[in-house]
């Protein structure tokens, strides 16, 4: 029996069972608990984070519904320029306008008022706002600010010309710095204008193109920097254009298209096909954003030249260039002369000044020498500025222009047109005689002229500076006459370039002839002493006066 005790197991009764799931069920219960005390402390700190969120936004000042650059705002992960940030209490004067400098448009405004009256008008249907079509502001009168955005936006899309010492100044007594602007390109300044002018529109617009009507300098400056920008652009020019001017153009990328025999033919047919086409008609003017381009010319000089006593500029055709640069060098320097110089067989900047208003009599009229003589480029704002900031504008003739002309090509090596050589024709007519012994930068403007009419411009310049000179002798006709006459004009050391004989309609003797000779010469000395050579010995001579006076 004690045995049988030691081995036997206890069974396991019926009455702890009970006890065993009450301990069960308890340690259930208190996990429920625990997850139920866990998830509430969880979403009440979430609702604290969000509220604080909340509370930031409120405390902003203004909101905006800003649609972003045209590639689309620029997330952490996207490659592309970053706008440039716009304070909130800015974003007022952006309102349906186009931000240029930070490619952003701002479609809606809303200020943010307190939650409580936020609410209560939140129930109130609010119209939609559709878009309107976003207009770029133009400035009625060129400022500063405007030229030194030109020259920011600019910089990398125009050459920064040199102003150097010309040899020149030592003939003429005055310290000379050229502004080469020739050195552009297209050969013009008009660059510069053009192209603040295509970076200034719209997206939309560049897709579809401009269209110019045009054969001067601004249409070669539009068709290149539109071409580099990727714009579609149509020059119409007359059907009496220079071949050259054409070729250009085409080379430059532009689509070329002849019409009509005159200009204003070309230039209505110009505006039909932008109507009909939807492209921006595009022409020389006074706008503010044009004359902020050419004034950024103002701006080197003053950089690249310092004590400054004047500034010649060309007017006429350039009195952009000239009311744009005047603006800048002013606002520098108030006490830098401002001079500009024109044909004073067409003084129209001069007859503008004296009259109040701008002279529409030669509107539209292109000079094969001088290029366009008035137009949309000279206009109110443009004749405002000139009479503000130019101190004189002065006229000189025409010989004294090709006389310039002739001296850039010899000294700079600039085959500068009668634009360009514009500003030092005064200093060599002697039409400013207090600059003598000043510091004076003469602008160089543009150096586009077709060959044939540069050929005939520089041997007119010869004969005005007396190294050329026609003179006819009557000789008796026989063996060694016109051998004598030569050896005279090679002991006075002037060479023949041209020698003609006639002698089937003369009214002397049977046995006589006229020979007429081209004769170049160093100089006016050189050719008077020719002369009075050629006197001696020849009682008929009949010497052909062509020289400046």
């Amino acid at each position: 029996m004690d045995g049988s005790r030691g081995l036997s197991v206890p069974p396991c009764s019926a009455p702890l069972l009970p006890p065993l799931k009450a301990v069960v069920g308890c340690l259930l219960h208190l996990t429920v608990v625990v997850i139920a005390v866990l998830f509430s402390c969880v979403q009440k700190l979430f609702s604290d984070n969000v509220g604080k969120n909340t509370i930031k936004r409120k405390d902003s000042s203004t909101t905006s519904k800003v649609q972003g650059p045209r590639n689309g705002p620029v997330t952490c992960e996207q490659n592309g320029p970053r706008p440039l940030t716009i304070h909130p209490e800015r974003l007022k004067d952006f309102v349906e306008e186009e931000y240029l400098n930070g490619d952003l448009t701002t479609w809606e405004m809303k200020v943010v008022e307190p939650p409580e009256e936020q609410l209560k008008e939140s129930a109130e249907p609010v119209a939609p706002k559709t878009r309107k079509p976003s207009v770029r502001p133009k400035n009625e009168f060129l400022r500063f600010e405007d030229i030194s955005a030109a020259a920011f936006k600019t910089q990398n899309g125009v050459q920064k010309t040199p102003c150097m010492y010309s040899r020149i100044s030592k003939q003429y007594g005055v310290d000379i710095y050229l502004k080469k602007e020739f050195l552009q390109y297209t050969g013009s300044v008009k660059e510069r204008g053009v192209l603040y002018l295509l970076t200034s529109l719209n997206q939309d617009q560049q897709r579809k193109g401009v269209i110019v009507a045009s054969d001067s300098n601004f249409a070669m400056a539009a068709a290149f920097h539109a071409s580099e920008l990727q714009i579609p652009v149509f020059v119409i020019m007359s059907a009496g254009t220079s071949p050259s001017r054409v070729r250009m153009c085409r080379d430059y990328g532009a689509m070329v298209i002849l019409f009509g025999p005159t200009a204003r033919d070309a230039q209505s047919h110009a505006r039909q096909l932008a109507q009909e086409n939807g492209y921006l008609y595009v022409e020389e003017e006074d706008s503010a954003g044009y004359l902020a381009g050419l004034g950024t010319v103002g701006l080197e000089i003053y950089e690249q030249v310092p004590n400054l006593d004047a500034v010649i500029f060309p007017a006429g055709g350039q009195c952009g260039l000239l009311a744009g640069s005047a603006t800048a060098l002013k606002h520098l320097n108030p006490k830098i002369s401002v001079i500009g110089v024109e044909c004073e067989k067409f003084p129209v900047v001069q007859q503008s000044l004296k009259t109040g208003h701008c002279l529409t009599e030669h509107d539209y009229v292109t000079h094969p020498l001088y290029g366009e003589l008035g137009g949309p480029s000279f206009g109110a704002n443009t004749l405002k500025l000139a009479k503000k900031h130019v101190d004189q504008v002065i006229s000189v003739r025409e010989e004294d222009v090709l006389l310039a002309m002739l001296r850039l090509l010899e000294y700079e090596r600039a085959t500068a047109d009668a634009e360009g050589a514009m500003g030092l024709a005064a200093i060599i007519a002697d039409a400013i005689p207090d600059l003598k012994g000043k510091r004076v930068a003469v602008v160089v403007c543009s150096g586009n002229l077709p060959l044939p009419l540069l050929r005939h411009c520089l041997d007119r310049a010869l004969v005005l500076d007396h190294r050329v000179c026609k003179f006819s002798v009557v000789l008796t006709d026989f063996p060694g006459e016109i051998s004598k006459l030569l050896e005279t004009i090679g002991r006075e050391e002037a060479r023949v370039l041209d020698m003609q004989k006639e002698n089937i309609f003369l009214n002397t003797d049977l046995f006589t002839l006229e020979v007429t000779c081209l004769v170049e010469t160093r100089d006016k000395p050189h050719t008077t002493q020719l002369r009075n050579a050629l006197t001696e010995k020849y009682s008929t001579l009949k010497w052909i006066e062509q020289g400046r006076q």
